[in-house]
């Protein structure tokens, strides 16, 4: 068994654990959060057997194996580094950390330690994705990419009457670019790689957040146009324009259905079975690499495609005009 414990207390975890408790080999052991209210009625709910509120003290070996990090952003880099010079493993949420030398600070952990770090986005796990990638060169020569993430988010109504919760504070690496164009970057990384240049442009709020923003990532032979919004929701599918056909994308967060249109005429849809919750996939990988032992990265949320994306994340805050406390430091 791996013994996992968990960072945060918010919706995500929950959703985490109802998806692990599919995961072969998980085994939910300690929990920690900044009050130990939390921490126990959390505990509590999950039949959990240990609750902190110390890092330091639950960063041992003596009680996990593993750790899920789903703490605002700004926190990863320093605690996934606590953990792994602990000798334990690290899932973290996306995205990995507030800018790519964070993340090449968490990389260089994971390596002196030998233990496993990966990204949690969840999406490159999913069936439907390895369909996309099979059948991606049918479309002929790929073109132009539109994908979008925009939801309007509950918070930016407390954010319009005064109060701005963590969801759009910058001292946590937030805003719309980190929290859903993320789900945009990233698995058109995993698809075609580091750009040659990008474009960005973002609507800043009064907060030093961007409520929303678009990302033009141009290649060799095509550009990804990426639109995501914290203020605002789409109705419009993702595309791939190929030569040959163009595929949509039912929602760039789910993968549920994909539909190929073709120049001949024929249509193929796609909608791979799902037997289990969204994250267990991910969750799956994470464990089955520990289980075999030897490894230490994942070969799809791999480092490469975390410094590709934070690269691309960093440039495009530049341009943007974003800025995070932790650039500072």
């Amino acid at each position: 068994m791996i013994r996992f414990g968990v960072i945060g207390t918010n919706w995500i975890t929950d959703r985490f654990i109802q998806a692990a408790e599919g995961v072969a080999g998980f085994h939910l052991e300690a929990v920690y959060s900044r009050k130990e209210e939390r921490a126990k009625a959390f505990a509590e709910t999950y039949s959990i057997n240990r609750c902190f509120t110390d890092i330091e003290k639950m960063a041992s070996k003596e009680y996990i194996d593993a750790v899920y990090i789903a703490s605002p952003n700004s926190f990863h880099a320093s605690q996934a580094i606590t953990f792994m010079n602990k000798g334990i493993h690290v899932l973290c949420e996306k995205p990995l950390a507030s800018n790519e030398r964070e993340v090449q600070q968490m990389i260089a952990a994971a390596k002196d330690n030998n233990v496993l770090l990966m990204e949690a986005v969840r999406t490159t796990f999913l069936p439907n994705f390895h369909v996309l990638r099979e059948k991606l060169p049918t479309l002929g020569v790929i073109r132009k990419v539109n994908v979008s993430c925009c939801k309007y988010s509950s918070r930016y109504d407390a954010y319009k009457e005064g109060r701005v919760l963590n969801a759009f504070n910058p001292d946590f690496s937030n805003g719309a670019l980190m929290d859903l164009g993320v789900y945009c970057l990233y698995p058109m990384i995993v698809l075609f790689g580091e750009p040659k240049e990008i474009k960005a442009t973002g609507i800043m709020l009064d907060s030093g957040i961007d409520g929303s923003g678009t990302v033009i990532m141009k290649y060799e032979e095509m550009e990804v146009v990426s639109t995501f919004s914290k203020i605002s929701n789409t109705l419009i599918p993702t595309e791939i324009q190929g030569e040959e056909g163009t595929v949509t994308i039912d929602h760039i967060g789910e993968f549920s259905t994909l539909t190929f249109y073709y120049h001949s005429g024929e249509k193929c849809v796609y909608t791979q079975k799902e037997d289990f919750p969204y994250m267990y996939y991910e969750i799956n990988e994470f464990v089955s690499i520990i289980k075999k032992g030897g490894e230490y990265e994942s070969v799809i949320n791999s480092y490469e495609h975390s410094l590709i994306n934070s690269r691309v994340m960093d440039d495009a805050r530049k341009q943007m005009g974003l800025v995070f406390p932790a650039d500072r430091m």
